[in-house]
């Protein structure tokens, strides 16, 4: 469910009150841990947090004008979700949210390979998804990103 939204404020105010509540804590969780150097933007009709071009010139390999994406934030139909591409990139730190996310207690974790979904806004761990901002920075998701999902290109 992609947002038409420009603006990361008016997407916020398009969703329902719990919701509206739920993502506006996530955001703020988010801002206060992520490192130096991420940009927050709308991403894909979702509220995102890119490397921008300015730091990293060469963009998303799919789709190089686009900066390269990180994190997401999104309401979907039936969750509220979260993209970590680090997650996916690193076993070691999905290994790492995984342990802590079992501690919690707050139940089975719905995790795809970057998606990380929650069905009661109630249930988010929003100190833990702070603290999973906390795990890299700008530069150790270049490097992630350019040994695992970069190809390099043929000498001619």
């Amino acid at each position: 469910m992609q947002s038409k939204a420009v603006t990361v404020e008016e997407y916020i105010a398009s969703l329902s009150d719990d919701r509206k509540q739920a993502v506006d804590l996530l955001r703020k969780a988010i801002k206060k841990n992520l490192p130096k150097g991420f940009k927050e933007q709308m991403s894909y009709g979702m509220i995102g947090y890119v490397v921008p071009h300015s730091l990293y010139p060469a963009g998303y390999h799919c789709t190089p004008a686009l900066p390269l994406p990180f994190l997401n934030i999104a309401s979907q139909k039936n969750f509220i979700a979260v993209y970590h591409m680090g997650i996916y990139g690193s076993p070691k730190l999905s290994e790492w949210f995984t342990a802590a996310y079992t501690k919690l207690n707050l139940g089975k974790l719905d995790m795809g390979k970057s998606c990380i979904r929650f069905k009661k806004p109630e249930q988010i761990p929003y100190a833990l998804i702070g603290e999973l901002c906390t795990k890299m920075t700008v530069a150790e998701w270049i490097a992630l990103y350019e040994k695992n999902y970069v190809r390099p290109k043929k000498e001619k």
